[in-house]
């Protein structure tokens, strides 16, 4: 045996490599390869090189079985694909393994063996992605896949509808195609792969079929198309274009462009059909290699004499029922259902079984031929129109007024309701695909109901033909949305069939752009679709249209006995989206072009008719409106805003009606009206609390009641201080008279007091009883500079939170002590009315705070407000109340230096004095000073005077107008608002 080996390893050097072990004789073992078992022999068998390679392989290892696989590897597009079979699903019809890159799907057929005593092709697509194929597990509760997705669906779609016409007439034989994605890069779809890999499958079973077919995908950037494009490119791609044909025919297009011309798409399909053709001869040469012969099937035909006879008794009523116009769909439809019973009651009184038993498609197939004849021969359409005539439009927008957006589109007798829904970005559906976006913000749910076509019949789960054209619907309308930076809500758009002759998912697409017009969407334009139809004659001998004629907005009718339905929809600039199904084997890629431009032409007309009932998209009304708002928290308040297991978002959701999202920290409220979106964050403000602003106003909850006033627990559970002053204008003898613990009130924020506590009132905010009521508002005008604080309305007025509302900003200055800047927005509630009484009021402040100062200690300050890493990001300005420091006064008295050599002697006898530092409470009736023009509204003056106290000067009706911002003016105080605002007065002279 050495002699032997040293033999063959001079005659092969590389053998001289090998391990000693397998040069071993071997006992004979058996080799599974091809579906054929055979016995190899005991005999020593050499290694086999292969040449491309250069691997040895060794198939003489006891005890392995070794598959036989078959191979086929072609590019397209800068890409290696590969089909294989043999190596796995051995058991089925046919099975195929498709490889692109590091995507592999696998593709099996099988068909039944049953008589297929039927009258239709039950082909049954179902394609699969499991998680396993991105290395994930399930995130449901029972870790696996439940019932199909949306995307699952239309995949099936997409690979049934190229497959079926190919199908032998008569074949009713039940086929299904299972295609299971095995592996997945996240670069490729899957979806062109599963459907050249079903075609490979099929041609390698028994079944009767007249493929192969090739699918490509072709994109477009930046003006160059490119095939096979992967994820990343498709989203920077204008066209997303799927092509599916054999050699010379198309069968299928399905089309997502933004707005591409029809010139465009053109040059798109005709590139695309030589592309598609490279994947039909690798599987040929596979089929020859690894296929079946081709089974016999018994083929439900109708014969001749028996179409003949049924013919000649129904032919005459049936084209009497064409030829009148007057027919609608369900008087024409009962028509012809009282003619098949006529001949049914003929042919039972002739006894005649066979004619009984295919009745209803000879029926179906003498209609066709009389539909068919009259539009080739005459031009005549079912219901009287030319071929070119598109049906009466009506359109209706905002039909119920209460719901964003609503609309009625009718085309004939074909009728669909569609509504919108705005929601906060939260609401985007989450997709759980092996490619694509993770979230969908835009939807368009599309609904046939039994009673759309008067019929009985029972809602279940997710619908193929449902989400299909539902889908067609979405991408049409997602060409012209505002990018997402721009509009972040989430849109739903509901599509009701409300009755059914011929293109609900076109109808679809024109009642969906004009609900989304009427919600406020700020789309670009309106988009329409219609479908197009074609009848051709074929010449019997070789197969090919002799001659056809294009239906433009065909009926059902049309659609059932005709050979094509082409839906295309979009603006006026262009395409946005197609979808191409055909009954014959293939329709030739000229006609399809031809169709492009006559669908352009009525879909203008549609669009002019649109524009006339709604032509922009409506301005956002108070009352209707939805509503959203952002605000960014961090961890601290978000814990609080969302409570334990999210209650207190539950809580704020079930309370109002509004919705919360939180991504990232930011929170999103989106509210249907403005009066929810106001309690939905009053109830945020109120968990998580905002930086308190003096002046502002808030909603509270009485905590504790004491005798001198009582504790009010708002702003996020802070606690703030009523007064009994506060509480109400008029005296009251105790605080229970007026409030109790629990009672929800608003009250506003007038600064805080020596212990760091916030002071509220409650009156500030009341209407003071038998005062009378002075028309500020009237001199409250807006100046071109802007928003700014608003001097000529009174402090209830200021709404919650105003924004633009000046704060109170507390300084302390060199001894430790607290003093205030303050504006006019924190004056005092307490209205100054003489001199003598604002001298009193000095002297007591001033012993107050001399005594404070000297104590040797404080109590403690209440720490009422968190820390400024716990407040809401804004860029409001803010007061600052944090309570970890010692406060001794809020306010400073102002120092009063008089000035009676530089005052005219009637003046200086007075009580009236030049002031050089100020603040609210130091201000007197008759005290003069330098103000300097802080604004110049249209009916006065706003005024800023040292220490940055703010009045207000009114014009006279024949005084001095010609001012200056920054102007320093000469002014004396002559009397404050209801509010404390000091009201001035220029001096004579100045």
């Amino acid at each position: 045996m050495g002699a032997a080996i040293a033999m063959r390893a001079a005659k092969n050097p590389l053998i001289s490599a090998l391990p000693r072990y397998l040069t071993w004789r071997s006992p004979g073992f058996r080799r599974f390869c091809s579906s054929s078992l055979d016995l190899q022999s005991a005999s020593l068998s050499e290694p086999e090189l292969d040449m491309e390679s250069h691997v040895y392989t060794y198939p003489l290892i006891p005890g392995r079985k070794v598959l036989g696989t078959f191979k086929e590897e072609f590019e397209i597009g800068s890409r290696i694909i590969t089909i294989e079979t043999g190596k796995i699903a051995r058991f089925a019809n046919g099975s195929v393994v498709i490889t692109m890159d590091e995507t592999n799907v696998l593709s099996t057929v099988s068909s039944a063996k049953t008589d297929g005593s039927r009258d239709f092709l039950p082909l049954t697509v179902d394609y699969q992605e499991k998680q396993y194929a991105q290395g994930v597990i399930p995130t449901t509760f029972m870790r696996r896949e439940g019932a199909p997705k949306e995307r699952e669906l239309l995949c099936g779609r997409l690979i049934d509808r190229p497959i079926r016409p190919l199908f032998p007439a008569g074949f009713y034989h039940e086929v299904q195609a299972t295609v299971n994605v095995l592996s997945s890069d996240g670069k490729q779809d899957p979806d062109v792969l599963a459907a050249n890999a079903t075609s490979a499958a099929l041609m390698l079973s028994d079944i009767p079929w007249g493929g192969p077919v090739g699918m490509i995908r072709v994109g477009r950037i930046d003006g160059q198309f490119v095939f096979n494009p992967t994820m990343d490119e498709l989203s920077l791609s204008d066209l997303n274009l799927v092509y599916a044909c054999t050699r010379d025919k198309t069968l299928m297009i399905d089309v997502q462009a933004r707005e591409i011309s029809e010139k465009d798409l053109e040059a798109a399909l005709k590139i695309a059909h030589p592309e598609a053709v490279k994947y039909i001869e690798p599987q040929i040469k596979l089929a020859q290699k690894a296929g079946k012969q081709k089974k016999e099937y018994k083929l439900s035909m109708i014969t001749d004499r028996t179409l003949g006879k049924i013919r000649s008794l129904a032919e005459g009523p049936i084209d009497s029922v064409f030829t009148d116009a007057a027919y609608g769909k369900f008087e024409r439809g009962e028509a012809l259902d009282k003619i098949t019973q006529d001949v049914r009651a003929k042919l039972e009184e002739e006894f005649d079984e066979e004619s009984l038993k295919v009745l209803p498609k000879a029926v179906d197939t003498v209609r066709k031929q009389i539909v068919r004849k009259r539009v080739i021969d005459k031009g005549l359409r079912v219901d009287g129109r030319k071929l070119d005539e598109v049906r009466p439009l009506h359109c209706e927008a905002g039909t119920y007024p209460i719901l964003h957006g609503s609309s009625i589109f009718s085309r004939g007798d074909t009728q669909v309701l569609c509504t919108v829904t705005i929601g906060a970005p939260g609401d985007a559906q989450r997709l759980d695909s092996l490619v694509g976006p993770p979230t969908k913000r835009f939807m368009l749910h599309y609904t046939f109901p039994p009673f759309c076509i008067n019929e009985v019949g029972k809602r279940g789960g997710l619908n193929r033909r449902e989400v299909g054209h539902g889908t067609l619907a979405e991408k049409a309308l997602l060409a012209v949305l505002p990018p997402e930076d721009e509009f972040q809500y989430a849109v739903r758009v509901n599509s009701e069939v409300m009755s059914s002759d011929g293109s609900t998912s076109m109808a679809s697409v024109c009642g969906g752009s004009m609900a989304l017009m009427d919600a406020g969407i700020p789309v670009r334009e309106h988009v329409a679709g219609l479908s197009v139809g074609l009848v051709s004659e074929v010449d019997p001998s070789t197969g090919n249209i002799k001659d056809y004629r294009i239906l433009t907005d065909i009926l059902g009718l049309e659609d059932h006995l005709g050979d094509m339905d082409f839906k295309i929809a979009g603006t006026r600039k262009g395409i946005t989206a197609i979808q191409l199904d055909i009954k014959p084997a293939g329709i030739p890629l000229d006609i399809i072009c031809e169709c492009l431009e006559t669908a352009r032409k009525g879909r203008i007309q549609i669009i002019d008719r649109m524009d006339e009932e709604l032509s922009s998209p409506r301005t956002l009304n108070d009352r209707n409106a939805p509503r959203l708002a952002t605000m960014k928290l961090d961890e601290e308040s978000l814990r609080r805003l969302l409570g334990p297991l999210g209650l207190h978002r539950k809580k704020i959701e079930q309370e109002t009606g509004a919705r919360i999202a939180v991504s990232d920290g930011v929170v999103t409220i989106v509210a249907k009206n403005q009066l929810i979106m106001e309690k939905a964050q009053q109830k945020v403000d109120f968990l998580v609390g905002r930086q308190i602003q003096v002046g502002s106003i808030y909603k509270g909850v009485i905590s504790s009641i004491k005798e001198y006033g009582a504790f009010v627990e708002f702003n996020g559970g802070q606690q703030g201080l009523l007064h009994i002053s506060e509480l109400s204008h008029e005296p009251l003898s105790k605080v229970s008279d007026a409030v109790s613990i629990g009672q929800e009130l608003s009250v506003m924020c007038i600064g805080q007091d020596v212990r760091g506590n916030i002071k509220l009132s409650l009156k500030a905010t009341l209407t003071k009883r038998g005062s009378e009521k002075k028309c500020l508002e009237d001199s409250n005008p807006v100046s071109s500079d802007g928003p700014a604080v608003n001097f000529w309305s009174t402090l209830a007025d200021l709404p919650v939170g105003k924004e633009d509302a000046e704060p109170l900003v507390l300084r302390t200055d060199s001894e430790g002590e607290s003093v205030g800047e303050n504006v006019e927005s924190s004056a005092p509630s307490v209205v100054v009315r003489s001199a003598a009484e604002c001298d009193a009021r000095d002297n007591v402040n001033y012993q107050n705070a001399t005594k404070k100062a000297k104590a040797k200690s404080l109590p403690r300050p209440y720490n009422s407000v968190p820390s400024q890493k716990d407040k809401v990001a804004s860029s409001r300005s803010t007061i600052d109340l944090s309570s970890g420091k010692r406060i001794a006064s809020l306010l400073n008295i102002s120092q009063v230096t008089k000035e009676e050599d530089s005052l005219p002697m009637d003046v200086s006898k007075s009580r009236s004095s030049r002031v050089t530092s100020v603040n609210a409470n130091s201000l007197k009736l008759g005290d003069r000073f330098t103000a300097k023009i802080y604004q110049i509204r249209a009916r006065g003056l706003v005024l800023e005077v040292a220490g940055g106290v703010r009045g207000m000067y009114k014009f006279e009706v024949d005084g001095r107008k010609d001012f200056e911002a920054g102007e320093e003016l000469q002014v004396k105080c002559t009397s404050f608002s209801a509010k404390g605002i000091p009201v001035f007065s220029l001096l004579e002279g100045k």
